[in-house]
């Protein structure tokens, strides 16, 4: 292969983060077809095309993507080149994006991501979405990973697939003055704190109180763990959540734990696209 032209991959570097031929070329001071000729040019040497036209916009495509990640890794190296010298010392950062929906443990969050954390050449990017809204941006090659409590829709045309990676028998806990605690008879004058109608594990619950004829007094309604925590920590109720959830409240002694259900479980699900190209960062992440 010949070597590579650096003033190709800059031009194609423009054009991913200006979004566009026309506000690179402004940029760069070049005619928009001038601009074209070179992408085309690095296209041809790469054996890939780097963007594919979605209605009046390019978006990138796998191999977009990659060569994106390195062509930042060579001019930011460029950058902390010229720092270094001036005595502003930089780091060469790779980067994980990760997508998260609203309900799940931000303790699970950072036990997935313990691996990485604190690694100074490793920046994370986490954003919270919609499962729907991560995944579509799971396929545009946004983010690398969706984490979430359910696994993607099925869909044999989709290059989307789940990595189950944990499950959790659900608890009801409750501040230490709850205790003793009969499961589910007390649910009948004890107020609890439950996750929001329709996902998996508040459907189960719900028929497995309706099979022992018990209607719980439903003190509130969250579907974000983090505050459902927090009702948990101030209210006189008790709280069906994962313990992962209120880990350091029971370490702490704050919560205890009521009564384990054994046969409702959370899962964590790692979402991912198939990909020629996959972020390596998550090799330490993800269960053999």
């Amino acid at each position: 292969m010949a070597q590579l032209n650096y003033n190709h991959l800059r031009y194609f570097w423009m054009i991913a983060h200006e979004g566009g031929l026309a506000r690179a070329a402004e940029r760069l001071h070049v005619a928009p077809s001038a601009l074209s000729v070179q992408l085309q040019k690095l296209e041809r040497q790469l054996g890939h095309a780097l963007f594919e036209r979605v209605g009046k916009r390019l978006r990138l495509t796998e191999a977009g993507r990659v060569a994106l990640d390195y062509a930042d890794t060579v001019f930011q190296t460029g950058e902390a080149l010229l720092n270094t010298l001036r005595g502003r010392a930089d780091l060469d950062r790779k980067v994980l994006r990760v997508g998260a929906i609203p309900t799940l443990s931000r303790n699970f969050q950072l036990q997935f991501l313990q691996p990485l954390v604190g690694r100074e050449d490793v920046e994370l990017v986490v954003r919270s979405g919609s499962l729907r809204e991560l995944l579509q941006d799971l396929e545009a090659q946004v983010i690398d990973v969706v984490l979430a409590n359910s696994p993607a829709p099925r869909d044999a045309r989709s290059a989307l697939r789940s990595r189950l990676l944990d499950e959790e028998p659900m608890s009801i806990v409750g501040k230490p003055g709850l205790r003793p605690f009969q499961f589910p008879e007390d649910l009948r004058n004890v107020p609890i704190l439950l996750p929001s109608e329709g996902g998996e594990v508040r459907s189960a619950f719900d028929r497995l109180v309706d099979l022992a004829g018990i209607r719980p007094i439903i003190m509130a309604e969250v579907d974000d763990m983090a505050m459902l925590r927090l009702l948990a920590r101030e209210r006189q109720a008790c709280a069906l959540v994962p313990p992962i959830v209120v880990r350091d409240e029971l370490k702490s002694g704050v919560l205890v734990e009521l009564h384990r259900i054994e046969a409702l479980a959370e899962r964590f699900y790692a979402i991912l696209q198939d990909r020629r190209f996959p972020n390596p960062l998550l090799a330490p992440l993800l269960p053999a």
